[in-house]
């Protein structure tokens, strides 16, 4: 099991790694080209190591200096990379500057190290083609914000070996995250298509006038969303009958009916899109400070579900 990490790149998913895997008791390098975007990076961090540790939030056995001290930045790849088993990759989301920084490290990392990427989209196949040490890559898309929602996909390449997805998964869940495997790459991977899915269907139910925008964001918050914070759809589906076989024949026939009614896909544009913001500004207007403020207040929100997550008794 590694002990170092390497985290290439210092924006907001590559401090939110350090965090976790500082939390988790491992000794962490952060690399950027420019030093001080490294400088800006641990000085954020150290305020938010020490924001949780006294709000009682601070995850890990360690205390928020021991977590700080085994941060530390790098801006020379080659030095970077020294000792590092694993190494998760946070750059933009742009895939000509990805397949750059995993050619560079792959010209210069051994057979034991697992490099990893964060992309929320790119699959595999294309981040990965051609690299020599392709059986030791792999995606771990986290959801954001990290620090605060625990789940991680895992998408390997068709060539990775399982035991680099093995070793991710245990990485994964010793910094106290929630890892699912994605068994074969497909668009979107598995929580951006049910995401979507979910997305467009609320975007006709508006445009076609059936809701409006906050009544349609109360049916999930105070509905659906409590629900699957704790139970998944098809767990759902168990209990709300007398198992998955009696749910199916009982609502199957009227599920189909229903899934029939769906429209196109929306184009995302136009007066929907007029209507939908100027609703989500009344609510939250879509300056800086209040987009920070309302931000904020969802971290917290998520932070408190994790806490009662982690007190209910487990199944």
């Amino acid at each position: 099991m590694a002990t170092s990490v390497l985290l290439v790149g210092s924006g907001l998913i590559g401090r939110s790694w350090a965090m976790l895997f500082a939390s988790g008791g491992f000794r962490v390098k952060l690399f950027d080209i420019e030093q001080q975007q490294i400088t800006n990076a641990l000085e954020n961090i150290r305020k938010e190591v020490k924001a949780l540790e006294q709000s009682g939030s601070l995850k890990g056995s360690l205390s928020a200096e021991q977590q700080l001290s085994l941060i530390t930045g790098c801006s020379n790849i080659q030095e970077a990379v020294e000792g590092a088993m694993h190494i998760q990759e946070c750059v933009p989301e742009d895939l000509a500057l990805k397949k750059k920084v995993f050619a560079q490290l792959d010209g210069i990392i051994s057979d034991d190290v697992v490099l990893s990427s964060s992309t929320s989209c790119l699959l595999p196949s294309q981040l990965f083609a051609g690299l020599v040490h392709v059986k030791q890559c792999i995606v771990a898309h986290p959801v954001n914000p990290p620090y605060y929602v625990p789940l991680v996909e895992l998408v390997p390449h068709p060539e990775t070996a399982p035991a680099t997805v093995d070793r991710t998964h245990a990485l994964m869940q010793k910094i106290g995250q929630s890892p699912v495997r994605v068994l074969r790459e497909v668009d979107g991977f598995v929580l951006n298509r049910l995401q979507y899915a979910v997305i467009s269907e609320a975007w006709r139910l508006v445009q076609e006038g059936i809701v409006s925008p906050n009544d349609l964001d109360l049916v999930m918050s105070h509905g659906l969303g409590l629900r699957y914070a704790f139970i998944g759809p098809l767990e759902t589906m168990h209990l709300n009958a007398e198992g998955m076989l009696s749910y199916c024949n009982r609502y199957g026939e009227s599920m189909k009916h229903v899934l029939k009614t769906f429209g196109p896909i929306p184009e995302f544009s136009g007066a929907t899109v007029e209507k939908i913001h100027q609703a989500m500004c009344v609510k939250v207007p879509d300056d800086p400070e209040h987009l920070a403020a309302r931000r904020q207040w969802r971290d917290q929100c998520l932070m408190s579900i994790a806490k009662l997550k982690s007190q209910m008794p487990s199944q």
